[in-house]
This record gives C-alpha cells, structure tokens and sequence, in this order.
C-alpha cells in the first residue's frame, strides 16, 4: 500500500502545469566496499490557488538499510485545503497520515481545522501561520527488550483531542539562494508530535535546484525502547514543477 500512495501522488505531478504548480525532490545514497548502506528520501508537494481558495496536498518517504537490515521505513500524505475571508486570513481543514516502521507508532492520522494567516507575503519573504485543533487516531507497536527479546510492553490503538500549530517560513537571501523552514506540532494528553524541516536550496537552472536539508522529529511519548527524537540529514535535487 504504501508504495502504490506515493506512485500516486508522483503520477499526480504530471497534469501540473498551468493550474497546479509545485516541488519534488529526492536523494539517493549508495555505499558498498567495507560497509553495504542504501538510502533514499523523496517529497512532493503541489498546489492549486483561486482567489478564494488554496489546496496543497503531498507526500515523502524515507527508506535506509544496511548490512544488518532496515534503519528506517517512513512514509506519510498529507493535505489541506484554505479558504481567504480576507486578504491575509483563512481558515483551513487539513488531514496528515503517516507510517514509521522506527518510530514505535504504528501509524499516526490526523484531521483539523482552525484558522491561518499570511503574516508576511512580499516577493523576497512568506511567512505563513496556522492554529487549530483537530481528532488523532494512532496505534503504538510492541515494544521487546533489546537484550532478552521479552515484551516490555503491547502495543495499542486509541484517538484524542489535539491542538494543533503551523509555521512555514520561504525566504530569498538572494536570486538564486532561498531558506525555507516548516514546522508543525500536534499536542494531545497522551502524546505531543513535533516536526521541522530546515532548507538551504540553491537554484542551479530555472526549474532545478540543490537542497541541503535538516529535520527534527518528536514524539514525547512513545513506546518502551523507542526514542523521542529523530534527526535527518539530507542532500537533495529539487525540481519546479511549473
């Protein structure tokens, strides 16, 4: 399932040209000699905006192995859809899905809605903000210990209330160079996910680009044996879609 997701939403790219607009990207690793290690990260996201209305709607995923096995096995979809009752505010319904094999949660989904606002929108700065609060459903893994293989602890679906904040950031230090940071926290009783996404892309022709990437991300409660924090590091091709 996971993989047919992702095909779609890269099949979706294909009509986006006058009314859909956007950006794909990925990265690729590949070592082998004293040490076998594989990974591969990619992102898409598109948009189409009216006068009225805005909708987004992506995805990424994350795979990396080495000669143990898999180190990671992340997917995730995403989507929202804005609509302007002025210039600069707007309220918005959005819904997050994800799957992470290493991150002690099964699975993770997410519907909200709340309100948002562009607080800067010039030609060099975007700053855009959202608040709201919304319903997530998730199931937690089993948990084992590391050294005797006994189960510390049963994994378990629930849902609750979560609140729910956004703050995307797409600044041009010059014509060719751009920081682009996206951040977002869910926060609910039983536990807190947070995630951001810093980009330094510096454009090399009109529609492809080079991404030096850094993400945080952050459960406060996971599972037995599982970590709160994940970091990635990544070095990515960047393509317009126009």
């Amino acid at each position: 399932m996971r993989r047919w997701v992702f095909a779609a939403l890269v099949a979706a790219a294909a009509p986006a040209h006058a009314d859909w607009t956007g950006k794909g990207e990925a990265g690729l690793v590949f070592a082998s000699g004293n040490t076998d290690t594989e990974t591969a990260n990619a992102k898409l996201q598109l948009t189409h905006e009216s006068d009225s209305w805005k909708n987004t709607l992506g995805g990424a995923a994350l795979y990396a192995s080495d000669e143990e096995g898999k180190t990671a096995n992340r997917w995730e979809v995403f989507g929202q859809t804005d609509w302007k009752f002025t210039q600069r505010n707007f309220l918005f319904g959005a819904g997050r899905y994800e799957e992470d094999e290493f991150s002690g949660f099964e699975y993770q989904a997410t519907a909200s809605y709340g309100i948002g606002r562009r607080f800067f929108d010039t030609p060099t700065t975007k700053m855009i903000g959202t608040l709201g609060a919304g319903y997530k459903f998730f199931e937690t893994r089993d948990s084992f210990d590391e050294e005797t293989g006994v189960l510390i602890e049963e994994g378990d679906s629930d849902s609750e209330v979560v609140f729910r904040g956004t703050l995307d950031l797409d600044h041009q230090f010059t014509a060719t160079t751009n920081l682009i940071n996206k951040f977002i926290v869910e926060s609910g009783a039983d536990n807190t996910f947070v995630q951001n996404d810093l980009s330094l892309q510096v454009k090399m022709t009109d529609v492809l680009a080079l991404a030096l990437g850094y993400s945080v991300r952050y459960n406060s409660n996971p599972p037995a044996e599982f970590e709160e924090t994940d970091t990635l590091t990544t070095i990515n091709l960047v393509y317009d879609i126009k």
